[in-house]
Formats: C-alpha cells, structure tokens, sequence
C-alpha cells in the first residue's frame, strides 16, 4: 500500500523523499551539527580561559609597558605561565606601540627590540577575538594594553590546543563509523529504488546516445504513453527537439553549399587584387621598352624587372592551390626587390600628382620572404598615394637594425579619425 502511494506521487516528490531519507539514515546533518557543537564549546572554553589569563597578565604587564621596563614585564609573564597551568600556553610576548618586543616568554626566540615577523602578526585576528588554527593545533589570542586611550603595547599569546583537536577528531572519526555503516547498509536499497523510478531515463538515454552516429531518431507514441507524467512530457520535449535538429542540419547543408561558392568569390577576388598590384608596374616597363628598347641598359633593366614582376604573380597563384608543400616565395629579400616597387608606383604618383621620397639602406640581402615583403609593401606604399592630397609626399624607409627587418611607409594625409 504504502510502495502504491508513492509510486502515484509526481518524481519531483518521489526523487527528494529517497533522497531526504538516505540524509536522515546515514545521520550526516546530526554528525555535522555535533561536530560544530563540540568545536564551539571548546573554543568558547579556551577564549574563556585565555581571556582570564590575558586579564591577568594585562593588570601585571601593563605598568613595566608604561615604563619600558624589560624585567619587571618578564617577570610578569614567567609568574602568569606559573599560575595558569591550565593552559599549554606555547608562548607570550608582549610589544611596544611601534611593534618592537619589550619582553617574551622565550627570549631567545622573541630578543628585546626585535620585530616580530609578519607572518606571525598575519595569524592573530582583531584583539579579543580568538584566531585558531586546527591544522598546526594552535590558538592564537591578542590584548592591547592601554592607559586611558593611550595605546600602550600589545600582548600575543599562542596556545596549544592539540588536546582538543584530538578530541574533536576522535569524536569525527566515530561519527564516520557510524554513518558509513548506515550508508552502506542503506546504499543498496536506494540504488534500487532510485534505478526502478529512473528506469524511463535510460530509454532517452540510448535515443540521445544512437543520436551521435546518425540521425536522431524520435520515441515511439505508444512507449511515450506508458510513461509517468512528467517523463511523456520529457519525451515528447525531445521528439520536438530531434524534429528541429533535423531541419537545422538540412538548413546547414543548403547553407555550407552557398558558403563554398562565397568562399571561391573571395578566394578569386583575393587572388585578382594581389594579382593587379604589381600589373601597373609591368604595363610601365612594357611602355618602356616600346619608348627606349633600343638603349641596351634600359632593356635589360626592363626585361629583369617584368622576370620579377611575374614571378612575383606566378607565386601568388602557386600560394592559391599549394596549401601543403610549404611557403611560396622563399627567397632573401634584397635591395633590387625593394627598389623595383619605385616604378610599380611611379605610374600611381604621377596620376595624382605626388612626391615619392626613397630611402633603401639594405646592403645585402635578408633571409625574408621576398614576395610577401614585396606584397606587404606595395600595398601600404598605394595605400599611402591614396591616403595623400595634390602635392604631397609618400615616404618609405628600409633598414636592418638589431638583427631586424624594418620596413616604415609615410604619407601626409590625414590620418584616420579618432572613431577610428
């Protein structure tokens, strides 16, 4: 009768009630709510006892801190240790105002006028409040010492507590006994009883599992009506979810279909900018030739700059269908490379009128990439002819300095505005 009720209550009441009961047999809360009793109490006794003491100690201290009185402060401290035997006080040491010590428990580990480190004063919290720390077993209590509200000196005590921890630990230590019998006794009937109510989870579980190596198919109607409430309607939420999923990846295969044909438009347009840059600059050599072919110089220095212009356009297209053989255009860069972009831009300058200030200091040549070098300063070098008014002057620079490539290209043109 009993199984019948709470089969018939929804799962979001069922699943707490399994759980809530598995809490209250094993008992954790209590154990926890004993433990920080117990750690409570002792702390209170200990704050107790080391208040006592530091009033004590405060009332004794307090007129050798007046008067700087090294002895008579030591003297105070060794009688206090003597009459609070209760406590396992580790050490005492009382301050000056500015921090020095004027006397200690232990003065070869405290000297007189020396500063206590800061990862001492670090563990003490605000004065009257006790700080412990359970890992080393040591409590940690501080009092200031005033004359009216004239702060005075200060008094650290440490304590050790490693007797309290270890009552605290052994009554841990039972408390686990205890729970882990209980859980483990219990363990098994809740394994059960939460698998049997959760028996529709590994149904969808398998469906979303089969879902990674292909389509994800939908529950059968006729198994989603056999189900508790709350999972039909689980079901049915994933049906419209693999419903969706299907109708996206369709979507995404129309849509990668019109993305490949969008990527070859740039790939094309790409390749025709970085193709045209250079064009200019052939069509001049080639209007050279035809106007001075018959001066030998000048053909030759012709014929070897249209060589190197297309070769720079062959590398262009070779770096479009070559992805997997290594760079294109490896090469050392050297002063002719640079020189040549001079006549690739001559044609730009001449067409709007500018002035084109030529500053190459490369004596031999650079272990570069000789074509993107080239491409990277072309492009600024007709970047900066546009960027440039009627009259103006374009400026590049190349040099080595310190083991590095400098390339600088300057314009008078405005700038870009500060949106920008």
């Amino acid at each position: 009768m009993r199984l019948a009720l709470l089969r018939s209550l929804p799962l979001a009441v069922r699943v707490p009630l399994v759980v809530a009961g598995l809490m209250v047999a094993v008992s954790l809360v209590i154990g926890q709510v004993v433990l920080h009793r117990l750690a409570r109490d002792q702390e209170r006794h200990v704050a107790d006892l080391a208040a006592a003491y530091l009033d004590g100690v405060s009332t004794a201290v307090l007129p050798a801190a007046i008067r700087r009185d090294v002895w008579e402060a030591y003297d105070a401290l060794d009688r206090a240790r003597a009459r609070y035997q209760g406590l396992a006080i580790v050490f005492a040491v009382v301050t000056e105002p500015s921090g020095h010590v004027l006397a200690a428990s232990d003065p070869r580990l405290f000297p007189v006028g020396s500063l206590l480190p800061e990862a001492l004063l670090d563990r003490y919290g605000p004065d009257g409040r006790l700080a412990i720390d359970e890992a080393a077993a040591l409590a940690f209590l501080a009092r200031e010492l005033r004359e009216g509200a004239v702060p005075v000196g200060r008094i650290l005590v440490e304590l050790d507590i490693g007797a309290l921890i270890a009552e605290r630990r052994a009554v841990r230590w039972t408390l686990v006994a205890v729970n882990a019998g209980l859980t483990f006794l219990l363990a098994g009937l809740g394994v059960m009883l939460v698998r049997r109510m959760l028996g529709p989870v590994a149904i969808l579980r398998a469906h979303v599992a089969a879902g990674a190596e292909g389509p994800i198919r939908p529950l059968d109607e006729a198994l989603i009506a056999r189900q508790p409430a709350e999972f039909a309607a689980l079901f049915r939420a994933f049906n419209r979810t693999a419903q969706a999923v299907a109708e996206r990846e369709a979507m995404a295969a129309r849509l990668a279909a019109e993305e490949k044909y969008a990527l070859l438009g740039k790939l094309a347009s790409a390749m025709a900018h970085e193709v045209n840059n250079p064009l200019g600059g052939l069509f001049t050599a080639v209007d050279t030739l035809a106007r001075h072919g018959a001066d030998p110089a000048v053909r030759a220095r012709s014929i070897g700059f249209l060589r190197r212009g297309l070769a720079d356009i062959r590398d262009v297209v070779r770096a479009g269908l070559v992805t997997s053989k290594g760079r294109i255009g490896d090469g050392p860069l050297t002063r002719t490379d640079l020189d040549d972009l001079r006549h690739l831009v001559r044609h730009e300058i001449e067409r709007r009128g500018l002035s084109l200030m030529w500053r190459n200091e490369l004596a031999s040549g650079v272990a570069l990439d000789r074509t993107m070098v080239r491409q990277i300063a072309l492009n600024l070098l007709l970047n900066a002819c546009a960027a440039s008014p009627p009259g103006g002057t374009v400026r590049l620079e190349a040099r080595v300095a310190a083991g590095a490539f400098a390339l600088t290209v300057r314009d008078d043109g405005p700038g870009l505005p500060d949106a920008a």
